[in-house]
């Protein structure tokens, strides 16, 4: 399984950005794709989270200016992130678990919240 992420960038505090993810190579039956994050100095963590059903998850940090959603067509992920705070900065990493077999991870692309 690869995933390709991408849509990360460098964007003023209030800004918004769109990441999308997009998985090849599934096998068995997706059972939920995620965003994680992980800035300098501190543990990656769990940023929102998308079953095949449409349940979502959110790490409270981002409530109301997140949004995870999914084309399930396409196995495809996106996070539209709005209101972005310099705190917000990290490598945002994709995920992807299968009804069988590990998780697998996508490279991690770059946002910079910055003015």
């Amino acid at each position: 399984v690869q995933l390709q992420a991408s849509g990360g960038g460098l964007v003023q505090p209030g800004g918004s950005l769109r990441l999308s993810c997009a998985a090849s190579g599934s096998r068995f039956r997706i059972n939920a794709m995620a965003w994680h994050r992980q800035a300098p100095g501190k543990q990656r963590e769990l940023v929102a989270v998308i079953t095949t059903g449409g349940s979502t998850n959110y790490v409270d940090s981002v409530k109301g200016r997140f949004s995870i959603s999914r084309d399930n067509a396409k196995n495809t992920v996106y996070l539209q992130m709005n209101s972005l705070k310099p705190e917000d900065t990290a490598v945002y990493y994709c995920s992807l678990r299968e009804s069988r077999g590990p998780d697998y991870w996508g490279q991690g692309t770059q946002v910079t919240v910055s003015s």
